[in-house]
């Protein structure tokens, strides 16, 4: 298990639920749809910045901070379709995410800026489980170009996470991030437990 985040970016990832080794053999199994889902996954992050930066214009360091990652995010969206026309394979439709939907119930509302915070973790949490899941398929799938490529994309992922828990800390107090950032290791652990593993999707 890894350490939790200790309120600096050279923290590890601190998730609470390690994936199991075996769901990357799963995945390898149904490539087709785990990089359906894995491109639509993309396409979602690409957006979740747009709208960050609409919702919060006056927020400088996050509007220079996160606008490079609309670009960065929709070329993986392009990569991965890429992957899918080497295969002969076409982008097939997206799917509910239940993990994303279960997290983002747990961002405050009414609470002053603190739904700000919350956003930015819930951003850190999907990229760091993101990161965690790549990771997996590195180690775990057989085709050497489809390890290489997620290799890459696991380490792209790690910089999004530090680099949504470092805005978090320019408009909060460290400490208080730190502790919202413990519980919702929590919680995200919880949510893992309860969602029955699927080889079929990235989270």
């Amino acid at each position: 298990m890894t350490k939790a985040y200790s309120g600096d970016t050279k923290s590890v990832l601190g998730l609470q639920l390690p994936t199991d080794p075996r769901w990357a053999d799963l995945a390898g199994k149904q490539i087709e749809f785990i990089l359906t889902d894995h491109a639509y996954c993309e396409q979602k992050a690409a957006t979740t910045c747009i709208s960050l930066i609409v919702q919060y214009p006056d927020k400088k360091e996050l509007v220079e901070r996160v606008s490079p990652l609309v670009t960065e995010e929709w070329g993986h969206f392009r990569m991965v379709l890429q992957e899918l026309k080497k295969r002969n394979l076409t982008l097939g439709k997206q799917r509910k995410d239940e993990y994303v939907n279960q997290l983002l119930k747990q961002i405050r509302k009414g609470v002053g800026d603190y739904q700000l915070m919350d956003k930015l973790l819930v951003c850190a949490l999907i990229e760091a489980r993101s990161c965690e899941r790549f990771k997996r398929l590195h180690e775990g799938l057989e085709e050497q170009a489809l390890k290489d490529f997620y290799y890459a994309l696991m380490v792209s992922e790690a910089g999004h996470y530090k680099l949504f828990i470092e805005l978090a800390e320019v408009y909060f107090d460290k400490e208080e991030v730190r502790q919202r950032w413990l519980e919702m290791l929590q919680v995200e652990g919880e949510i893992m437990k309860s969602l029955t593993p699927r080889g079929d999707r990235i989270h």
